[in-house]
């Protein structure tokens, strides 16, 4: 099925996206966003009539942000216009998925599956790993579920600049599982439930396991103070603090 890819190719004052933003759009579906709104639902329509003309393009059309389509930004975009052959769509929507930034959460618990659902609805490949199947039910379907009897394994077979968040049931198997998170030295976070206190436990087991103590550098531990600038939430909700967590790995993968 043939698609016609919109991009953002040039944006001028306030506007929703930059410009190399793009989406492409079937007679049946949208993949990506060039901001959403009116303009999105204005463009998404040209494409489909360009689809059922037969229109190959490629064109490009001016759209100013204003009262014209119902919009306040007060920016201009160019949009360019051109049709996708399917390979090429297929190529796209691989390609878009290999993109995408990648965190492993280690621990299905209360937090853990909280964290799994938040992630589930932002632009990231998500992995739930846990060493219990009856943990792993019930996921939303964006996130992967792993079950391993040595969920370190999964630390090894990660992608560079994945991003591990531990929060098992376990004290021990935490520390196991960021110090081979840490190991590796391309996460793009390693971030580990807990208190001050327990930071301060990890490093000694660092130093008492082989490891070099200045590992817990990297550790992030207590999780989710970034996304608060550093100020104490006192709520301890899983879903809040998954929340923070969340917005913590956003700021990462967005710096």
């Amino acid at each position: 099925m043939p698609a016609i890819l919109v991009s953002v190719a040039e944006a001028r004052g306030s506007t929703p996206r930059d410009a190399g933003a793009w989406m492409a759009v079937t007679p049946t579906d949208v993949l990506g966003t060039i901001g959403g709104g009116q303009l999105e639902w204005l463009v998404t329509g040209k494409a489909r009539e360009m689809l059922v003309a037969g229109d190959a393009g490629p064109s490009e059309q001016d759209v100013p942000l204003g009262p014209e389509i119902n919009q306040c930004c007060g920016g201009k975009v160019r949009l360019r216009f051109e049709t996708l052959s399917p390979d090429a769509l297929a190529r796209l929507t691989r390609k878009a998925g290999e993109t995408r930034n990648h965190v492993q959460i280690h621990g299905a618990g209360h937090t853990g599956r909280a964290l799994a659902r938040a992630l589930a609805l932002l632009p990231v490949e998500t992995r739930l790993v846990d060493v219990r199947p009856e943990s792993l039910k019930d996921l939303p379907e964006a996130v992967t579920a792993t079950c391993l009897a040595m969920p370190e394994q999964a630390v090894c077979d990660a992608l560079p600049g994945t991003a591990f968040v531990v929060l098992t049931h376990s004290h021990d198997l935490d520390f196991l599982i960021a110090a081979e998170a840490l190991c590796r030295g391309d996460a793009a976070y390693v971030g580990m439930i807990g208190s001050k206190t327990k930071r301060a436990v990890f490093t000694g087991w660092l130093g008492e396991n082989g490891h070099d103590a200045k590992l817990a550098g990297g550790l992030t531990c207590p999780i989710g103070l970034a996304a608060s600038d550093g100020a104490k939430i006192a709520d301890k909700r899983p879903e809040v603090i998954a929340a923070l967590v969340a917005a913590e790995l956003m700021r990462v993968f967005s710096s």
